[in-house]
C-alpha cells in the first residue's frame, strides 16, 4: 500500500516534470520564461499557496493541542540544521550549493507528496499530527532555509554588495505570506469568499509550474546532468537515512518524559524522511545559486523515494 502510493505520488511529479522538459524542447517557452516563471511562483503562487494552506488546515486551538508534537519537531529540525551545516563543512560544499544541500536535508515536500502518503499510512486520524509537520515545515523553509539559499550565490559579488543588508532576503514574499496568515488565524479574522477561492486558485498553481520549471531547467541542461556526485550522494544521505533517523532516536529518547500517540510519532518519521522540495530549484535560480545541483537534488530524491518509503515503512511496524 505504501509503495503504490508513493510510486502514484512520484509518478504524478515525473510525468508534469517530463511535460515541462517536452514543451521546452519543442520550442512552446521563450528563453525567458523560466525565469518568469520563478518570480511568478515566488513573488505571487506561494504567498498565496501558504495564506490558504495555514487556514485551511489549522486553528489556534489545534496549534495548542500539538504541542508536545511540535517540540520533537522543532528539536529535529535544529539538530537537522546542525548536522548539515557540518557536512558543508566536512565536505567542501561549494557556494550556491550550500543552502540547497541543507534544505534538501532539513525541509520536505510535505503537501504534494507528505500528505497522500500520510493518509494512506495511518488515515484521516493522522491529519492533526500531520499538520504538526506542516507548520514547522513551513516555517522552517520560510523563515531560515529559503533565507540559506538567498545568501548562497554561487556567483562573486563586490565586497560592498555582499555588505548591504537586503530586507528583501530576509523577508521573502512566502514568509511575507505565512506571517499574514498567522494575524489571520490568531485574530481570527475572517477572509472574503471570493479573496479566499482567487488565492486558492493563483496557491494551486505552485507545485505544478515548480515542477514545469525543472522539466525546462533539465532540457537546457540535457539529462545527462542528472548525477550522483559526491555532493548529492552526501544530501541524499543526509536527507534519508540522517533525518528520520534524528526524528526516530529523539521520540524513543523522550518517550518517558513526553511519550507520543503511536501514530503521531510515526507520521513524524514519515515526514521526515519525504523528499526534498519541488521549489529549491526556483530558489537557487532567485539566488543566482546552482540551479543546476538543486534540480538533480529534487529529481534523484523524488525517484529514490519509491524505494525509501517501502523500507520506512517496514521499519515503522518494528514499533510499539
Amino acid at each position: 500500500m505504501a509503495f503504490l502510493t508513493a510510486l502514484e505520488s512520484v509518478l504524478s511529479i515525473i510525468l508534469i516534470i517530463a511535460l515541462g522538459f517536452y514543451l521546452r524542447r519543442q520550442g512552446w517557452f521563450a528563453d525567458s520564461f523560466a525565469a518568469n516563471l520563478s518570480k511568478l511562483i515566488m513573488n505571487i503562487a506561494m504567498p498565496a499557496s501558504i495564506f490558504i494552506s495555514v487556514l485551511t488546515y489549522l486553528s489556534r486551538d489545534k496549534l495548542l493541542a500539538l504541542s508536545d508534537g511540535l517540540f520533537y519537531g522543532v528539536v529535529s529540525v535544529v539538530i537537522g540544521y546542525v548536522l548539515s551545516w557540518l557536512m558543508v563543512k566536512v565536505l567542501r560544499v561549494r557556494p550556491g550549493r550550500r543552502g540547497v544541500f541543507i534544505n534538501t536535508i532539513v525541509n520536505a515536500n510535505t503537501i504534494f507528496i507528505g500528505l497522500p502518503l500520510n493518509i494512506a499510512l495511518f488515515g484521516d486520524l493522522s491529519m492533526p499530527y500531520f499538520l504538526v509537520y506542516y507548520v514547522l515545515n513551513t516555517v522552517s523553509t520560510w523563515a531560515f532555509g529559503a533565507l540559506l539559499i538567498a545568501r548562497d550565490s554561487s556567483e562573486a559579488q563586490p565586497n560592498a554588495q555582499k555588505q548591504a543588508f537586503n530586507w528583501k532576503k530576509l523577508f521573502p514574499a512566502p514568509l511575507i505570506g505565512f506571517l499574514i496568515s498567522l494575524i489571520f488565524l490568531l485574530g481570527d479574522i475572517p477572509v472574503p469568499g471570493f479573496i479566499h477561492s482567487s488565492l486558492q486558485y493563483v496557491g494551486a498553481t505552485v507545485t505544478p509550474l515548480s515542477l514545469i520549471y525543472i522539466g525546462i531547467t533539465l532540457c537546457d541542461a540535457g539529462l545527462n546532468s542528472i548525477r550522483f556526485d559526491k555532493d548529492t550522494l552526501a544530501a541524499l544521505f543526509g536527507k534519508f537515512v540522517l533525518s528520520p533517523l534524528v526524528m526516530f532516536a529523539l521520540i524513543m529518547l523522550g518517550q518517558h518524559w513526553l511519550p507520543l500517540p503511536s501514530i503521531e510519532a510515526k507520521t513524524l518519521i514519515v515526514q521526515s524522511s519525504v523528499s526534498a522540495l519541488a521549489v529549491l530549484p526556483i530558489l537557487a535560480n532567485e539566488a543566482k545559486g546552482d540551479v543546476r545541483f538543486a534540480t538533480n537534488v529534487v529529481t534523484t530524491s523524488t525517484i529514490l523515494f519509491m524505494i525509501v518509503v517501502p523500507i520506512v515503512d517496514a521499519l515503522l511496524q518494528l514499533m510499539p
